[in-house]
């Protein structure tokens, strides 16, 4: 029966060392050159220093930051309040499931402003 794929080509197993090492010098360089063009070194993780649109100053004691996060809960609390009460239906539901979110957590905060050490 006729072969209907050729045979591979044969391998050369005699190569010198001079020629492998010159191979394996080729490959490297192949390799930098192909990662230098192809794999883009990561851009640098964000960090508050760099251009922050909102920073929190850290001086800040923790009495100032849980107040002004129970303001802005009651800000969210308002503002849900008001759509919650223009909706009807699933969509109320939804809104008011939100504003007991933020209830509870404008609570919390307020009790943690509560015991909070004054410095």
């Amino acid at each position: 029966m006729a072969k209907v794929t050729p045979n591979p080509p044969s391998t050369d197993e005699t190569v010198s060392r001079a020629q492998s090492a010159r191979n394996k010098k080729l490959d490297d360089a192949a390799a930098r050159a192909l990662d230098f063009y192809l794999k883009p070194t990561p851009e640098k993780e964000t960090s508050d220093n760099a251009h922050p649109l909102f920073l929190i100053a850290p001086d800040v004691d923790s009495e100032c930051l849980l107040a002004n996060l129970s303001e802005n809960l009651a800000s969210a609390n308002a503002m849900i309040s008001d759509l919650a009460f223009d909706l009807d239906g699933s969509r109320r539901h939804v809104a008011l499931g939100i504003l007991q979110v933020i209830e509870l957590s404008e609570l919390l905060a307020n009790r943690a402003l509560d015991i909070v050490e004054v410095r």
